[in-house]
């Protein structure tokens, strides 16, 4: 499961993305220094996008929803849910998936092949957010059992929009993400 990505993307980049999509992209207070992050682990701060006023928002949460018994739900299975509330999207430029029984694990990263970064689903409380997962796509499925959930860009302003209906949610088309063995 999806227990580690990064961003190391510039905010103009961002800017661009939802540009060509005409999604006006926003934050509170002066511009935010998106620094590049190579690993945002749970329990980190990490930039995300929750729909607001017709367009997105960039805000600041924390990876894992509070588990009153255990660690953090970083991760939620997406098969068979409705979400009408509550919808962000998680820019990252790659994540990782981990294979092997013993430390050091094995560590695969997927980066996307077009574009400057994925856009994954996700759902957002308070200050917390979490990744939605699925059946994982056939070059992620050569890895790991499940995967972070990619939208593809077309629906990004429709999930963000809790209003319009929930765009379909699974792995991304064969094709859209890089694998390679960093470890």
């Amino acid at each position: 499961m999806c227990n580690e990505f990064r961003f190391q993307r510039s905010l103009d980049e961002l800017l661009e993305e939802f540009s060509q999509l005409n999604v006006r992209l926003s934050w509170d207070g002066d511009r935010p220094n998106l620094e590049p992050r190579a690993a945002i682990r749970p329990t980190d701060a990490a930039f995300i996008l929750v729909g607001q006023d017709g367009g997105a928002r960039l805000i600041q949460r924390r990876w894992g929803f509070v588990n009153p018994k255990g660690g953090p739900i970083i991760n939620y299975r997406s098969e068979g849910r409705r979400f009408g509330s509550g919808r962000c999207l998680v820019p990252m430029d790659g994540f990782y998936e981990f294979t092997g029984d013993k430390a050091p694990k094995s560590k695969w990263l997927f980066t996307p092949t077009v574009g400057p970064f994925l856009a994954v689903v996700g759902l957002v409380r308070e200050d917390r957010f979490t990744l939605l997962t699925c059946e994982p796509g056939p070059e992620v499925g050569a890895i790991h059992a499940r995967q972070p959930a990619i939208l593809p860009r077309q629906h990004w302003a429709a999930w963000l929009d809790a209003s319009a209906p929930q765009p379909p949610i699974g792995p991304a088309p064969v094709g859209s993400v890089n694998v390679v063995q960093v470890r």
